[in-house]
């Protein structure tokens, strides 16, 4: 380009060369589906657990004991504490044991 030559309008692929191919350009190559099963690894991992659990593993007993945990958990509460307490129930927060009282 002479001196006294107009400018020319900039050309984005002039400066930067041949298109390159990727995501989002018109020579990229198509998306491929890709699924993966994972069935066989989670009834895999569920045997392991199953079996590391033993089999004297009583899940009802383990709920009744989570639940003594909590009776005891808020049992024996000061006036501050139950009306905390009351508060996280008519919240939603807890679930109401014993009648709306936590256990005496």
């Amino acid at each position: 380009m002479a001196p006294h030559d107009p400018p020319r309008p900039h050309d984005p692929g002039e400066a930067a060369g041949p298109r390159q191919s990727g995501a989002g350009r018109d020579d990229a190559p198509a998306l491929v589906d890709f699924t993966v099963d994972l069935t066989s690894q989670e009834v895999l991992r569920q045997a392991q657990v199953l079996a590391a659990l033993g089999p004297d593993w009583d899940p009802m007993e383990v709920l009744r004991g989570e639940e003594a945990a909590y009776d005891l958990l808020y049992s024996g509460l000061d006036d501050e504490q139950q009306r905390l307490y009351d508060g996280l129930v008519a919240a939603g927060v807890l679930p109401e044991r014993g009648g709306g009282r936590a256990a005496a």
